[in-house]
């Protein structure tokens, strides 16, 4: 029977204790006024990171750098990059180092070896060993402390197949080694023992994200039963030595996930009895309370305990950008009192239930320790069933003040190499100098009552809302997108799974054009095909001929009149009921897409909110620009306003089939212009359904008309029509180019100039330069390049390297590519689906073809033959000038350029035809700064991948031979719909004018 305790009694307890805790750690409180007197260096550097905010910044990102430079002028270059930005406040001493005038002087030198010194220090305190003999060495002196131990291992991400098992097997040679040396070892009974059991000397932490490399909650089950395997060797492993193991938890969206495979493993009959296994739970997230009932349920059906690890958790600052660029609810407290009072919460959860559970509660926060010890001691839990646990190199006197009180403190501690180690330093340093952090505030002296007061927090804060209740978190923009679908979320899969089983009840239907309001016959159909398996009919489309093409046209030119009297409120209301009926149908527009062009199932999600962004954007646009301007002046009015320009007739491409078409669509229907939708064939059941949507959301007949039909015929006429006004184009350059000729002509009693909006493409390149992250270039070129089998007009074709890392990334970079997974579109566990038809596999296979012939082949990956499929190529020591470095190919095929210096990547990544996007791995400020001058691109990302780009957020459309006209998404791309005017009125009578505010 569980004994219940008044939380009260628990206070006054963990009070008496804290204080007792806080005395014993008295000297770290004279650490401040030690700054006065002679420094270790890297004290000094927390120091002054405390105490200026732009220098805490600016420094924590040079050391994030340091892995990435080479020499010790490259140090030094950086050093003065960074330290010397305007924001920086740097003391005199430090002022006075970084003035050199050349990184490679001998201040430079000394600046460099100074600097580089310090943070290896700083490295050192927080990170046990480079390897392990260090490693063995830090956990013997631990244990001479009677503080017991767990070994995590640091390193790269891991994003290939190769280095997952790199990583098992590392551990697996961790173990041993540790185990091998615990021989020697005497018994600690503070450490060893507990209520007469052994416990095992040796402990290690895994991840479980680093043995799958495709680890992804969309795709649940393959990612279960690769990660398993991996995980059933080392848990056999880990048996055959005495040594336990625990999981760690990662970022958010790994968290179900990982909870549902460790509960299903450790349910199988050859782990069920295993009590030398734990997980982690983690405070700060608003769903972890929940989480820890339902362990403790699953735990009691389970009928032997494991180790629950409580932390407050380390990703805060990654999951409140991440829910924010996502338009997600916030999977994490905001306020770190909540956090603190929610990790009490569990506390007491987890050792009431002591009988079904361990509890190793993870802290530096000497109220934490404190309260946990007050409600372990009023509860009489065993030893075995409670441990403290504390980060290497952080809360030391602590840990020495429980092991004094003769609780058993276990250290986490992080080894492997220094400089793959820094982003868990940077972690550390940013718990270390955060305002709220409690070793911070110990360490400035705060009172006493204040350090160990209970949290106090708003109630809202503390209320465990439902994900889809919780607010979302406040951004600069004042327009909020539409949050894609979160696939971490059970329901989000679930949702999917069923709208395919819908969908696929409906293949082989047939779709006939829109012509003023009805739908019409026609003399010719198509098949649209699922490129997957191109054995299935999607869908029978109605393909209209010239003359009907006419009919459309006259039923445009007689509903023009009333549509652009509409008055612009109910023309945006129209778009915003579409944006609803696509919230609502999402998961089913997302089927079809993933059916009818290939699209994987997160793209094709995305592609949802950009069709439902671009309504409700442009509705707001057109609202604000219907107000006009006013210029009056005393006497006179003038009004500057906008009127709509008459007949659009919108081209839209297959590669975004709801999107592009929906964008252009509403953009030239909310404007007041009547409109006429020609889709691609190949994505035409897709534009279908986005007719369907439209007319129910309430376009009049004859404003809005679907018209698929072939390109080379209807394309044509309508283009060449003299009642067409605005023609509005995404698709080749070829095409785009003969439509701006067409429309420049004016035809027998055309009475206007027609606006052409085109966007034609690009051949889009990322620069690599010797700083960049190189975890985060893999990635983000794979990415880039392969993502929707790179048939994105924004799609990385080039990957521009320079000289000193360009066959680390290469390497890397086919490594990565060999770890995808090829397959129809439709299923969760495929990054690279097929291309769209016959047509377009031929003619990139023609492309590899001359890359075979005047470049190296870095990868081909064989693909299935039962439907479009082209695996990824890579080809390294490609030329600037050979063919596949300029020519536009849309597919998975890459071309990596070696380049000397950064001033030839940037010669190399103009040198194309193209401008429309472009990318920068970097972490050189003045690469950076030089990219955004010189690097012509319509839509530039630094630091990430280059495609996705996201409305009222990054408008999109570039510049030279990649189109023209303003970028969609943003601020005047309506105003290519519209004629502006501007109207004065003279309003004198007789020498006098009414003047407001004067009778």
């Amino acid at each position: 029977m569980v004994l219940q305790v008044q939380t009260s009694t628990y206070e006054a307890k963990t009070q008496e204790i804290a204080k007792q805790l806080l005395a014993a750690t008295q000297e770290n409180r004279s650490f401040f006024a030690s700054l006065r007197d002679q420094m270790r260096w890297d004290d000094k550097l927390l120091a002054w990171a405390m105490s200026n905010p732009g220098l805490r910044v600016q420094l924590f990102r040079f050391i994030d750098t340091l892995p990435a430079l080479h020499s010790k002028s490259e140090i030094a270059s950086h050093l003065q990059e960074y330290l010397g930005d305007e924001s920086v406040e740097l003391p005199s001493a430090l002022k006075g180092m970084l003035n050199f005038a050349n990184p490679d002087s001998v201040p430079g030198q000394v600046a460099a070896t100074t600097v580089g010194t310090a943070v290896e220090t700083l490295a050192h305190k927080y990170i046990s060993g480079e390897n392990i003999k260090q490693v063995i060495k830090t956990v013997e002196r631990l244990r001479k402390e009677k503080m017991a131990f767990t070994i995590d291992l640091l390193g790269e991400a891991v994003i290939t197949e190769a280095e997952a098992q790199s990583y098992l097997e590392r551990y697996l040679e961790l173990m041993q080694q540790l185990v091998e040396a615990s021989k020697n070892w005497t018994v600690i009974p503070a450490i060893d023992e507990a209520d007469g059991e052994s416990l095992p000397k040796v402990q290690v932490s895994v991840k479980l994200t680093a043995f799958y490399s495709q680890f992804d909650p969309l795709d649940a089950k393959g990612s279960e039963e690769r990660v398993s395997d991996r995980i059933r060797i080392l848990l056999r492993r880990a048996k055959e030595l005495g040594a336990a193991v625990h999981f760690d938890m990662e970022q958010y969206a790994y968290k179900d996930i990982t909870l549902n495979i460790l509960k299903k493993l450790l349910l199988e009959e050859e782990f069920r009895q295993r009590t030398d296994i734990g997980m982690t739970i983690q405070a700060y997230l608003r769903d972890s309370e929940e989480d820890v009932k339902n362990v403790i349920s699953w735990l009691k059906q389970r009928g032997y305990p494991l180790t629950i690890r409580l932390v407050k958790g380390a990703y805060w600052d990654q999951e409140t950008i991440k829910a924010a660029q996502k338009h997600w609810s916030q999977p994490v407290y905001n306020d770190k009192a909540a956090t603190d009072a929610n990790f009490e919460t569990i506390t007491q959860l987890l050792l009431e239930n002591h009988q079904y559970v361990y509890s190793a509660i993870g802290s530096h926060n000497v109220r934490s320790h404190a309260r946990a010890i007050a409600i372990a001691e009023s509860l009489n839990v065993p030893r075995r069933r409670f441990e403290l646990q504390v980060l290497y190199g952080m809360g030391d006197k602590v840990a020495k003040a429980l092991v004094d009180r003769g609780y058993r403190v276990r250290v986490y501690c992080p080894y492997g190499e220094l400089l793959p180690g820094m982003a868990y330093l940077i972690r550390r340093l940013l718990e270390n100098t955060a305002n709220s952090s409690f070793l911070r505030q110990n360490l400035e002296n705060r009172p006493i009552e204040e350090l160990l007061a209970a949290p106090s927090v708003k109630n809202a804060e503390t209320e465990n809302f439902p994900a889809s209740e919780r607010p979302p978190i406040p951004t600069s923009s004042s327009f909020f997108g539409a949050p894609d679908t979160d696939y971490a979320q059970e329901e989000g899969r679930r949702k999917a799974t069923e709208a395919f089983q819908r969908v696929r009840q409906q293949l082989g239907r047939t779709y006939l054009p829109l012509i003023n309001g009805e739908y019409v016959n026609t003399p010719q159909f198509v098949d649209s095909l699922n490129p997957s398996n191109f054995s299935e009919v999607v869908g029978k489309v109605g393909l209209i001929s010239v003359e009907q093409a006419e009919q459309a046209m006259q039923a445009a030119k007689a509903a023009f009149p009333g549509w652009r009297k509409t008055p612009v409120g109910e023309r945006a209301r129209i778009l915003r009921k579409a944006a609803d009926l696509m919230e609502e149908r999402r998961a089913e527009l997302s089927a079809w897409m993933v059916l009818e062009v290939g699209k994987p199932v997160k793209e094709a999600d995305g592609e949802v909110s950009e069709a439902i962004d671009f309504c409700r954007y442009y509705a707001d646009e057109m609202e604000r620009l219907d107000k006009g301007v006013i210029y009056d002046i005393p006497g006179e009015t003038n009004r500057y306003i906008y009127q709509p320009r008459g007949i659009a007739v919108v081209i839209s491409p297959w590669n975004f089939p709801l999107a592009i078409a929906c964008g252009m669509t509403v953009a030239a229907l909310v404007s007041g212009n009547c409109t006429l939708l020609k889709p691609a064939e190949t994505s035409s059941v897709i534009t279908a359904k986005l007719t369907e949507i439209l007319i129910d959301a309430g376009f009049p007949k004859g404003v809005f008309q679907y018209v698929p039909g072939k390109g080379s015929q209807v394309g044509a006429y309508l283009v060449n029509h003299p009642d067409t006004h605005v023609i509005a184009f995404t698709g080749s350059q070829e095409v785009g180019c003969r439509i701006y000729a067409d429309a420049a002509t004016l035809k027998p009693g055309q009475k206007h100039m027609k606006r052409v909006i085109a966007e034609m493409g690009g051949k889009n390149a990322i620069i690599v330069d010797e700083s960049a992250d190189l975890d985060q270039a893999v990635v983000g070129v794979v990415q880039s390049a392969f993502g929707y089998s790179g048939q994105k007009c924004s799609a990385c074709s080039r990957v521009i390297v320079l000289q000193p890392i360009y066959d680390a990334f290469v390497q890397r970079l086919v490594e990565a590519t060999k770890s995808l997974n090829i397959g129809e579109a439709e299923l969760p566990s495929t990054q690279v689906g097929p291309v769209i038809d016959a047509n377009a596999r031929d003619r990139i296979r023609e492309y590899i073809e001359k890359g075979k012939a005047e470049s190296q082949l870095a990868l081909e990956l064989p693909a299935p033959e039962h439907g479009y499929f082209i695996g990824p190529v890579i080809f390294s020591e490609v030329s600037p000038n050979a063919v596949i470095s300029q020519q536009e190919i849309f597919g998975p095929v890459l071309a990596v350029i070696r380049v000397k210096d950064f001033q030839e990547a940037l010669g190399v990544a103009n040198g194309t035809n193209y401008a429309l996007t472009g990318g920068l791995y970097s972490r050189t400020p003045s690469h950076i700064q030089q990219a955004q001058t010189e690097f012509e691109v319509g839509n530039l990302y630094i630091n990430r991948t280059i495609t996705g780009a996201i409305v009222a957020r990054q408008p999109f459309g570039g510049f030279k031979l990649s189109g023209v006209g303003s970028k969609a998404g943003g601020p005047d791309y309506l105003l290519q719909f519209l004629e502006p005017r501007a109207i004065t009125e003279n309003i004198q009578r007789q020498g006098f004018a009414p003047i407001d505010g004067v009778d």
